[in-house]
């Protein structure tokens, strides 16, 4: 694992890339304290398929529900009703009353 601070990373992104591509782990670091790690990307996410296995193990828990793909029809048809008077007018006028 390297450590390096930000100006350091900043001059010398591509090396730093070369060594997460090598498979290594890199630290970043703000006064000494750990701000974020860049790690291979194969060690965060696989294949768009274990992110689909790990979609359906959450929609079975019930964590989730996934979408069909569209909206239903009424969803953009319907407006909200119309009020008359100020809602703000009408809760001031409660509160000088005192309810």
């Amino acid at each position: 694992m390297r450590r390096t601070n930000i100006g350091e990373l900043k001059a010398h992104l591509s090396r730093y890339l070369d060594h997460v591509r090598g498979g290594e782990t890199v630290v970043v670091v703000d006064r000494a304290q750990p701000i974020a790690r860049i790690v291979p990307f194969s060690a965060v996410s696989g294949s768009p398929a274990e992110d689909d296995d790990r979609l359906v193990r959450l929609e079975r828990r019930g964590v989730l529900r996934r979408g069909r793909g569209r909206l239903p029809e009424w969803l953009g048809k319907r407006r909200p009703a119309r009020v008359k008077g100020s809602v703000l007018a009408d809760l001031l006028a409660e509160r000088e009353q005192g309810e």
